[in-house]
């Protein structure tokens, strides 16, 4: 999620049913933290990818990070999302209801586990993507063979190692040097990147 990304859809006239509902759901109750467009649509492909079973999210905010998702998942994919903040997770659930294959939940990250494994799994409220790997989501136990999670909202590295705030930026490294994980960061735009971990099994 980014500070800013629910602006960064003004004037944007190509997008997904879902996402521009989304959208001016965000803009009505004043979230801001909307996903960029670009990570929307890297969300949207790999998405397609998960031929069956269920797509995971951490921090739903209003729900646009999940219509792009919604909007690239195959027939029959399930998609479930979990937010903290009991006022959005009702207003998103309410943007969905006419969506059978998603469902938003109300609470802590960690409770999102029991809906899975995941075939994808986007991290962007809770899961510790960018917070302290010793509490960060174990690929192991929340995504199955062959399954993918991403990570959003990272400044692209111009050097290695990854340097935050002055210091090496312990959270990319977590995912980029992980043991269980085949990891890369990918640009989407010039000054933003996604952390995009596959797990082999």
């Amino acid at each position: 999620m980014s500070p800013h990304g629910t602006d960064s859809y003004r004037d944007l006239s190509d997008l997904p049913p879902l996402v521009e509902r989304a959208v001016s759901a965000a803009r009505q109750a004043g979230f801001g933290s909307s996903c960029l467009p670009a990570h929307g649509r890297l969300l949207q492909l790999l998405a397609g990818g998960v031929g069956e079973g269920a797509i995971g999210e951490t921090g739903t905010g209003c729900g646009v990070g999940l219509a792009w998702l919604a909007s690239g998942a195959r027939p029959g994919v399930r998609l479930v999302s979990i937010e903290q903040d009991e006022l959005r997770a009702s207003l998103t659930r309410e943007l969905f209801a006419d969506v059978p294959t998603v469902t938003v939940l109300h609470g802590d990250w960690r409770e999102l586990r029991g809906s899975g494994p995941f075939g994808l799994l986007a991290l962007d409220g809770g899961g510790q993507g960018k917070g302290d790997p010793g509490s960060a989501v174990r690929p192991g136990e929340w995504l199955v063979p062959g399954g993918s999670l991403i990570i959003d909202d990272f400044t692209p590295a111009a050097e290695w190692p990854p340097v935050h705030k002055g210091q090496p930026d312990a959270a990319r490294l977590h995912w980029l040097q992980h043991p269980d994980l085949l990891a890369t960061e990918i640009r989407t735009q010039p000054d933003a990147c996604s952390i995009i971990a596959s797990f082999p099994g």
